[in-house]
C-alpha cells in the first residue's frame, strides 16, 4: 500500500529540492515525507515550489538522525549515484519500484535520498538493504534529488497499477515477520559488542567487518524470531546466557 511508504530526505540543503520532492510525490499518491536533519525547514520557498502539495509539507516528521526516520520499516533503501562495490543488493529504478510497492502490502518501507553534493554517507547505506542507482546518460549523470524522487515516485506508482507482483503471504505469528530497521540495529550492536568481548577484531578494521555483516543479513532479511536467535546466540558467546537455556 501506498501509504506504507516512507520518502526520506536526508540533510536536504536547498529548501526548494523539499517542496518539489514533496509536489512529485504527491503527483504518485505517497504522502509520508520524513525530513532528516534539514538546512533551512520550515521555509517559504518550500511552501512554494511544493505548490499543491503543501498538505505533504504540514505532514512531513522531522528527525535528528536517519535512524530515528526508519524505525519500524522492515525494508530500507537507499538511493546512490554510483554502483558499489560492497555487496548490498542493488536495483535499477524499475525494480526499486517493484519491491517497494510489493513489500508495503505486507509492512512499512522506506527509500531514502541523500544531500545534494555527497549523497549518503556510508554509515547511512549501512541502515539499508538495497541501493537504487538511477541510470542516466553518460554525457551528464549528476541528477538533481528532487527530479530522483519524481522517477522513483513514478515507478512506485505505475508498480501499484500493476498489483502486488507476488503473491501475498499470509504470517500468523508476528515473531515471523521481517525484523524492521530499528530491530536489526540492536543485533548489530550487539554482534559488535561481542565480537569485540572476544577480542575477534585484532588487526582487522571493525568498521569493515561490521559492514561486512550488515550485508549479509541485508540480504538474508531476518525475521523478528531469526534477530531473537541471534541475540541468544551472541549472549552465550559473552558467557551472559545459560548454553543449555532456550532462546526467548
Amino acid at each position: 500500500m501506498l501509504s506504507n511508504i516512507r520518502i526520506v530526505l536526508v540533510n536536504t540543503f536547498h529548501p526548494g529540492n523539499i517542496g518539489a520532492a514533496a509536489r512529485a510525490m504527491k503527483n504518485m499518491g505517497l504522502t509520508r515525507l520524513y525530513l532528516v536533519s534539514p538546512r533551512d525547514y520550515p521555509s517559504f520557498e518550500a511552501s512554494q515550489r511544493a505548490s499543491s502539495a503543501t498538505d505533504v509539507l504540514a505532514d512531513a516528521v522531522v528527525v535528528d538522525k536517519l535512524s530515528q526516520a526508519l524505525e519500524g520499516c522492515s525494508l530500507v533503501v537507499g538511493t546512490t549515484a554510483r554502483l558499489r562495490t560492497v555487496q548490498w543488493q542493488q536495483l535499477d529504478s524499475r525494480e526499486c519500484g517493484e519491491l517497494l510497492f510489493d513489500e508495503s502490502e505486507q509492512h512499512e518501507v522506506a527509500l531514502v535520498f541523500g544531500r545534494e553534493r555527497t549523497g549518503l554517507l556510508n554509515e547511512e547505506l549501512e541502515l539499508c538493504q538495497s541501493l537504487v542507482n538511477i541510470p542516466t546518460s553518460e554525457a551528464y549523470t549528476s541528477l538533481n534529488v528532487a527530479s530522483a524522487v519524481q522517477v522513483l515516485s513514478y515507478e512506485i506508482f505505475m508498480a501499484s497499477r500493476k498489483g502486488s507482483i507476488k503473491q501475498e503471504r499470509e504470517i500468523k505469528d508476528e515473531k515471523d515477520q521481517l525484523a524492521t530497521a530499528d530491530q536489526n540495529e540492536s543485533m548489530y550492536d550487539h554482534f559488535f559488542a561481542t565480537m569485540d568481548q572476544l577480542n575477534f577484531f585484532g588487526s582487522k578494521n571493525p568498521e569493515h567487518v561490521m559492514r561486512r555483516i550488515r550485508c549479509l543479513f541485508g540480504r538474508a532479511r531476518p525475521t523478528v524470531r531469526e534477530v531473537q536467535i541471534m541475540h541468544g546466540l551472541l549472549s552465550v558467546a559473552q558467557g551472559k546466557k545459560d548454553k543449555g537455556k532456550k532462546p526467548e
